[in-house]
């Protein structure tokens, strides 16, 4: 597995539900004692190879992300569901 330095949460806009992703994703991060990640949040557009290690988006906009890995995206099918989240980065850490 990668180093992941950087992850970025999307949606639509690069304002709403990535912005509320983006502090649930430094929340689990921090109970999974997990930390020197930088966190950031985007719209969709801004998705490519090497704007980040590791892609978080919601179910709706999982198929958008065209260049990128399975394994540099985590999807949610409830963005507001924190234990999902916690999860799949878990499993992505390898946790």
């Amino acid at each position: 597995m990668a180093k992941v330095s950087k992850i970025m949460c999307a949606c639509g806009s690069g304002l709403g539900s990535s912005l509320i992703v983006h502090m649930n994703t430094e929340e689990a991060l921090k109970e999974l004692g997990i930390d020197g990640v930088e966190v950031v949040h985007s719209t969709i557009s801004d998705i490519h190879p090497g704007a980040a290690d590791l892609f978080v988006v919601g179910g709706d906009l999982g198929d958008f992300i065209e260049g990128v890995g399975d394994d540099q995206k985590i999807v949610l099918s409830n963005i507001l569901d924190k234990d999902e989240l916690k999860t799949k980065l878990g499993e992505h850490f390898g946790l």
